[in-house]
């Protein structure tokens, strides 16, 4: 069958192993076109093509219903649903989502983004089943990386004590599949899963229990010999203290294998954990050999797995790191710390030159940030790298563990903004509104690559905690402003005029610049304002520019955000407000490039200009001038 006249589920129930074989190859191909094109996320993908295929013969969907965790490794799940066709679009503005989309598709029951949320998700829609009396089937996958995540634990331990009928299936794709995972092992799950088997144990223990003396002794003895026996060759003990059964290990490419585990665990009455093998990257050679490269990956040539497009600037993080590395030279009590992001964040870099003083957490942002502070409480400088949007789950933790206490950790929050093709759960557009509101914190924003050097520089003498926010595409405004020096609380005054003042944050300057420059040529002596520390506001300088029409800029929510603290200080001071604040309204951002969102948002410099001049009074010799 050609994978473009998959509608449904239906189409590939009835398929011979050859045609499936040969599906199977198609996906790999389609996948790896696609994603060259588009970018995305590929290794995981690949990974998994016979085992979404599995699920989707064996599984009625969408009745039955499935959730994945990140969500990252469903594009073969589109493939299968009818998206075929809007598969060139994957990533693109208006096109189909990286992750599982509810608007898209009946099949995508639950939208996810972030790690180790799906068991909870699954558990959820359990319980909704079992109070409404349907039967189907949930099924939540999840990565081997994601049972890092502290949300996998309390999910399990719910499902598992209270025996409500779900299946985890985890995907293994850091183990190799050995010779000694073969036959015995798979004779055990056969025996595991049977319905006829777990029927037998019941009568078994239910008529021993009976006879008088030798009967519950007799019992207990076959019981732990057989869990003996198990324990040989499976560890399956961490999920059957929490109450699961454990089948597997399963080798994650036989399709065949693997529809007769799922429809021997389909018919299981309980929490069930299927533990499957798979590889990354499988059959695509260049994501075999480098696996974590094509996690995520930009637009590629497929032939050498080469970029399309290669940055003349450094990454932010790439910066970041080797201003870390610098500082860490003087000061040895600099430690680094990540959430399962090294590479991501570019603190890979500085492992490598410090390994004993970086530590990876796992999928644990809230207990990346609590450590943090106890490395600080104990005489430590910890620098905790996280995206942005990851940062969010870490809110308390900041407030109660770090802020209260005055503590010097020092947030550096990557991909800070718009980041493009990922879209909504992936955007960094609400950190101000989380930090700004916190007691004792200082909060900037780089306005490029070498003002983050120096604020690195700085952070050694900060008092207390620092959050340093970056956006994803680097940018050099040296050749025009060269940056000479950074203080904390002092705004930079980067081009004088008294027409109006724009207050840009981060990100927003280097539009500032261009409205800046594109007023200038009506006539428009328009101040730019590089306000790189957010928190403390510079309120010296924003009582200076009070004089005059003000308009802010910055690439976060509206609501909590940069504007929100300049407009709050002016009215308390009785001062004009800001004529315009441009940033995100009150919505979730779609993905798309960043480009494509900065025009959808209104917020390319000829769109700000136009707003702007409809806001100044008209200069005499202008036509609107009378």
């Amino acid at each position: 069958m050609l994978l473009e006249n998959v509608h449904s589920p239906q189409d590939i129930k009835q398929l011979p192993p050859d045609e499936l074989e040969d599906l199977a190859r198609q996906i790999r191909e389609t996948l790896v076109n696609t994603v060259s094109q588009r970018g995305g996320h590929l290794a995981s993908n690949l990974g998994v093509v016979e085992l979404t295929l599995a699920l989707h013969r064996v599984f009625d969907m969408p009745e039955d219903q499935i959730v994945f965790d990140v969500g990252h490794q469903s594009y073969v799940h589109k493939l299968l649903t009818g998206r075929y066709w809007r598969f060139r679009t994957l990533r693109s503005f208006g096109g189909i989502s990286g992750f599982p989309k509810r608007s898209e598709s009946e099949y995508d029951v639950f939208e996810t983004g972030h790690a180790s949320t799906a068991i909870s998700a699954a558990l959820g829609l359990a319980r909704a089943r079992d109070l409404q009396g349907k039967k189907n089937s949930v099924i939540a996958l999840v990565g081997d990386g994601a049972l890092t995540g502290g949300m996998c634990y309390e999910a399990l331990n719910d499902a598992g004590s209270s025996g409500t009928r779900m299946i985890v299936i985890l995907n293994d794709n850091e183990m190799s599949i050995a010779p000694n995972v073969g036959a015995l092992s798979s004779h055990l799950t056969d025996l595991r899963i049977s319905k006829g088997w777990n029927s037998t144990k019941r009568k078994v223990k239910s008529n021993l229990q009976k006879v008088p003396l030798l009967g519950k002794p007799l019992y207990r003895f076959i019981h732990l010999s057989k869990s003996y026996l198990k324990s040989l060759f499976v560890d399956e003990g961490f999920f059957s203290s929490l109450g699961f059964h454990y089948f597997g290990p399963i080798d994650g490419h036989d399709t065949a294998r693997l529809e007769h585990v799922f429809r021997q665990a389909k018919a299981f009455d309980g929490p069930a954990v299927i533990h499957v093998l798979t590889q990354k990257g499988h059959g695509y050679d260049k994501a075999e050999e480098q696996p974590e490269r094509f996690h995520g990956v930009p637009p590629f040539y497929v032939e050498t797995g080469d970029a399309r497009e290669v940055s003349a600037l450094p990454s932010f993080g790439k910066v970041m790191a080797e201003e870390l590395i610098r500082l860490a030279e003087k000061h040895p009590d600099i430690t680094a710390v990540t959430a399962a992001m090294p590479q991501g964040t570019g603190l890979d870099a500085f492992g490598k030159a410090y390994p004993k003083r970086l530590f990876d957490v796992g999928i644990a942002e809230e207990h990346a940030v609590t450590m943090a502070a106890g490395m600080a409480a104990g005489g430590l400088r910890p620098y905790v790298a996280i995206y942005a949007t990851f940062f969010q789950r870490a809110y308390d933790q900041l407030i109660h563990d770090v802020a209260m206490q005055r503590l010097p950790v020092v947030f550096l929050l990557d991909r800070a903004g718009l980041v493009g093709e990922d879209g909504a759960t992936h955007h960094g557009v609400f950190d101000f509104a989380q930090t700004l509101a916190v007691p004792g914190l200082t909060v900037l924003a780089p306005r490029d690559l070498e003002e983050l050097r120096r604020m690195l520089r700085w952070t050694p003498e900060a008092k207390g905690p620092v959050v340093i926010r970056y956006g994803r595409k680097p940018v050099d405004l040296s050749a025009r402003y060269p940056c000479h020096r950074f203080e904390p609380g002092a705004w930079e005054v980067l081009e004088p005029g008294v027409d109006c003042a724009i207050l840009a944050v981060g990100s927003m300057v280097r539009e500032a610049v261009s409205v800046h420059d594109l007023l200038a040529e009506q006539g428009i002596r328009a101040a730019v304002v590089n306000c790189s520390t957010v928190k403390p506001l510079d309120e010296k300088l924003l009582r200076g520019f009070a004089d005059r029409p003000l308009f802010t800029m910055e690439e976060h929510v509206l609501t909590g955000g940069f504007a929100s603290a300049v407009t709050g200080w002016l009215v308390a001071e009785e001062l004009p407000a800001p004529l315009i604040t441009f940033g995100l309204p009150d919505t979730f951002v779609q993905h798309g490039s960043r480009g494509q969102l900065l025009r959808y948002l209104g917020l390319m410099p000829e769109q700000m200009v136009r707003r702007i001049l409809a806001m100044l009074p008209a200069k005499e010799g202008d036509p609107s001038f009378e």
